[in-house]
C-alpha cells in the first residue's frame, strides 16, 4: 500500500489506509519529541505505510510506545497485531470489554469470514495477529498515557460500540473519536462545511447512550475532531448539534418500518434521508454519486437499526 498522509500540526498526522477507496478510513501517528503514539490502525494492509511515516519523521519502531484503537471493529483495529509485531516496545491500550478480542481475534475472524466469505476477507483485511496480553493495557474511563509529558486521555463512550473510547489531547485540545462523532467524507463537504453522517453500525446502536457520549465530550470544549472516518473537522459543537439530530432521526426511521423487508425500507429511507439533508447542505452530488460515498455506510446503518428494534422486541 502507498504511503499518503496529512501533517495536521501539533505533531498529528493523518494516514489513509485507503479501506474501500481513499479518503474513507484513516488512522494518526501522534509524535511528541522522541515519542510517539498511533490512533486506530486500519487493517493489517496498513502496517508498511505507518513504518514508512516513522522512518520519514526520523523515529525508529522502539520510539512509539502506544498502539490504541479506539474500538475493535477491524477498519479501527484490524491492523493492531501486525503493528504490535513491528514496534517492540509498544503497549496496546484498548477498552476492557475490547480487550480479549485483540488477545485472541478468532470470533471476530470467523464471524467476518461468515459474513464477506474467506478469499474477501483475505483481500480486505489480510493476516489478524493476536496481541500478546503481556503487552496490553486495559483502559479504565479516565486512563491516561503520556508521550514526554503530552497526555492523552482514555474517555469511554458509549453508543456505537460498548467496547468504544475516545482519546482527548489537551496540547491540541483534539478528540480523537473514533465513530462516535460521526463520520465526515470530504466529498460531501460544501460552503457551509463538513456534513455529519451518523455510523449506526451492528450491533450495538444505543441512541441515549450515544446523547450522553456526546455531550461529555462537549464539556472538555474541544476546538477540532480527528475523525477516523475521515480526518480532521472543526467546529464540535455544531457538528454534535448535527448527530443529536441524525440520533432521533434513525430512531423514527427504524421505528417507522415494519414488515418483512423490514432492514430494507429502513435502507431505502436512509437514502432519501440523506439525499434530501445533502441537497439542504448545497452538495451538487447527483444520487448515483452519493450512493457511490454513502452505499456502503447506509447498508450498515440499516442493518443496525433493524438490529436494535429486534433486540427492543425481545425485551417487549
Amino acid at each position: 500500500m502507498k504511503l499518503s498522509y496529512q501533517d495536521l500540526g501539533q505533531g498529528i498526522f493523518c494516514i489513509d489506509t485507503f479501506y474501500y477507496r481513499p479518503n474513507l478510513d484513516g488512522c494518526y501517528l501522534i509524535q511528541q519529541g522522541d515519542e510517539a503514539a498511533l490512533i486506530d490502525t486500519g487493517t493489517s494492509h496498513v502496517a508498511p505505510a505507518v513504518m514508512e511515516l516513522l522512518a520519514i519523521r526520523g523515529l525508529e519502531p522502539e520510539q512509539v510506545k502506544y498502539v490504541i484503537p479506539t474500538h475493535v471493529h477491524l477498519d479501527h483495529a484490524g491492523g493492531t497485531g501486525q503493528l504490535m509485531a513491528l514496534l517492540p516496545r509498544a503497549q496496546m491500550v484498548i477498552h476492557p470489554v475490547g480487550a480479549r478480542h485483540m488477545n485472541h481475534p478468532e470470533k471476530i475472524i470467523a464471524g467476518t469470514i461468515a459474513v464477506y466469505g474467506e478469499e474477501v476477507f483475505k483481500e480486505r483485511y489480510g493476516t489478524i495477529l493476536p496481541v500478546p496480553e503481556e503487552r496490553t493495557i486495559e483502559a479504565d474511563d479516565g486512563f491516561e498515557v503520556a508521550l514526554e509529558g503530552r497526555t492523552l486521555r482514555c474517555i469511554h463512550t458509549l453508543g456505537h460500540a460498548r467496547h468504544h473510547f475516545c482519546i482527548w489531547d489537551k496540547q491540541s485540545r483534539g478528540l480523537f473519536t473514533g465513530d462516535t462523532f460521526g463520520m465526515s467524507y470530504r466529498e460531501l463537504d460544501t460552503e457551509q462545511g463538513p456534513f455529519m453522517i451518523l455510523p449506526s453500525t451492528p450491533i450495538d446502536f444505543d441512541p441515549e447512550a450515544w446523547h450522553e457520549s456526546l455531550d461529555r465530550l462537549l464539556t472538555l470544549n474541544p476546538t477540532q475532531l480527528f475523525l477516523t472516518h475521515f480526518c480532521q473537522v472543526d467546529q464540535p459543537a455544531l457538528r454534535a448539534k448535527a448527530l443529536h439530530q441524525e440520533i432521533d432521526d434513525y430512531v423514527a426511521i427504524a421505528q417507522n418500518a415494519g414488515g418483512d423487508q423490514r432492514e430494507q425500507q429502513i435502507r431505502d429511507n436512509l437514502t432519501r434521508y440523506y439525499q434530501k439533508k445533502l441537497r439542504e447542505h448545497g452538495s451538487t452530488l447527483n444520487d448515483q454519486e452519493i450512493e457511490t460515498v454513502l452505499g456502503m455506510d447506509i447498508d450498515l446503518c440499516a442493518q443496525g437499526l433493524d438490529i436494535w428494534l429486534k433486540r427492543r422486541e425481545k425485551r417487549g
